[in-house]
């Protein structure tokens, strides 16, 4: 009653002053409008500024002192700064009937913008709100294997949907089910229009019930330069910084259709597999006898081995009756053999090899490289320095003893294979175009 009265005395106020100035009752009527719909205006502005500066502060300063999540996730993403935007819409719907109540054109065409702004403010909250929500749910360990962010951008396409929606029945004074019946008859567009987001909606489901990709894993997916970490997964893509700082785009649903390398495996069993080998001369390959026994018997980690060896291949060549001065007849030992058994015995004792996790030494296909002999083991590390320094450290001590055992490592060309080829090899006469067949000196 106090606001009406006010409100009516002003208007007699107005009233009397506009028709001092000798205006016409139409121009006074029009006059009136405009200041109403300004001092309107006028009003609202000021009371959002108050909003935004005064109230707005106050929370501020007490999500700073707050304990609680939520309160500084929403004042990060302005939860609260959207809200002010609906202060001026309280304004307008509750002095709009005093202010505006003898113009009902100008009230309709208020309102209905006033509508419109609502459903906008309402609209820009929700998607502040859920920005928040995801961020509170990333600080917990879940949202490593369990990302949702997939799934908010899928709520904010749908928030968006009803928001125009909703604004386009407001505009054209509709029903929204007109609207959502035009929709079913445009089904084939709008699977074509989100074609992307409904197959990345898919991909991220079943991404994320599966467990196939989790924000930190390094994963291989050559077609698309990716060897790197996971650092994003998104609605419609997963980001991957590589090794060289270079970040790969995936779409999400590529990693459902195509194939890719998780080695996350890895890092969950604390070790990273070694798997290398060198070439073996085979030329160098023969029968151990007495002298490179009593050698091999020297090293720590053969000695045992040769002394169990040797008596059970004595036992085995008299007990059929090999003829001894032939090294064909019966078992022997070989220089390869017992350098695998040094291998693998050096490997059971190397202190950053996993001994719970199978290793071994063994051979592949000869070739014309020579011999390969693969060392298979897991190092204990998941860091890619360290493991090239386990790894180096390995190689080098093959490589070292190796001449111990009378071997040699095959390496193109050969020292051997230069000098036989220099002795082989004729020299062409090019004056006279004649192989003279003299050999180079």
């Amino acid at each position: 009653m106090v606001f009406l009265s006010v409100f009516s005395s002003l208007d007699q106020w107005l009233t009397t002053t506009l028709d001092s100035f000798g205006l016409s009752p139409e121009a006074v009527y029009y006059s009136k409008a405009v200041i109403s719909i300004l001092f309107l205006a006028v009003l609202a502005f000021l009371l959002n500024w108050i909003a935004k500066n005064v109230i707005l502060a106050l929370i501020w300063k007490f999500a700073a002192k707050s304990k609680s999540q939520w309160i500084k996730f929403m004042v990060k993403n302005k939860v609260f700064r959207r809200l002010s935007h609906l202060v001026p819409i309280i304004i307008i719907y509750a002095l709009g009937p005093l202010i505006l109540g003898e113009y009902p054109r100008l009230a309709d065409l208020t309102y209905l913008i006033t509508n419109v702004y609502i459903i906008i403010v309402v609209w820009i909250v929700l998607y502040a709100f859920l920005n928040a929500a995801a961020d509170i749910y990333d600080t917990f360990d879940i949202a490593r294997a369990r990302p949702i962010k997939g799934y908010v951008q899928i709520l904010k396409i749908i928030i968006g949907i009803v928001a125009a929606i909703l604004i386009l029945s407001v505009l054209l004074d509709r029903s929204p089910v007109v609207f959502l019946t035009g929709l079913g008859a445009m089904t084939a567009i709008l699977i074509l229009v989100f074609r992307d987001t409904i197959l990345g909606f898919v991909g991220g489901v079943q991404v994320t019930a599966n467990d196939l990709v989790q924000i930190g894993d390094w994963i291989e997916m050559p077609k698309y330069g990716a060897d790197g970490d996971v650092t994003d997964i998104t609605l419609h893509t997963v980001l991957v910084q590589n090794w060289d700082r270079t970040i790969s785009v995936i779409p999400t649903y590529a990693l459902i259709s195509e194939g890719f390398k998780n080695w996350r495996g890895m890092v969950e069993c604390g070790g990273r597999r070694i798997m290398r080998h060198i070439y073996i001369d085979m030329r160098t390959i023969r029968f151990c006898d007495e002298e490179m026994l009593a050698r091999f018997e020297k090293i720590h980690y053969l000695k045992d081995y040769i002394k169990t060896r040797k008596k059970e291949i004595d036992e085995y060549n008299k007990k059929h009756n090999f003829d001894p001065s032939s090294p064909v007849n019966g078992r022997r030992m070989t220089n390869l053999g017992t350098f695998r058994r040094y291998i693998t015995n050096y490997l059971a004792n190397h202190p950053l090899v996993i001994q719970d996790q199978i290793y071994m030494v063994r051979q592949l296909q000869p070739n014309e490289k020579g011999l390969p002999l693969e060392v298979y083991c897991f190092a204990k590390t998941v860091e890619w320095v360290n493991y090239e320094n386990i790894q180096a450290d390995i190689f080098d001590h093959i490589l070292s003893v190796i001449s111990f055992f009378d071997l040699k490592i095959y390496q193109y060309p050969t020292s051997e294979m230069s000098v036989t080829l220099t002795e082989q090899s004729p020299v062409v006469d090019f004056d006279s175009r004649n192989i003279t067949g003299r050999k180079e000196t």
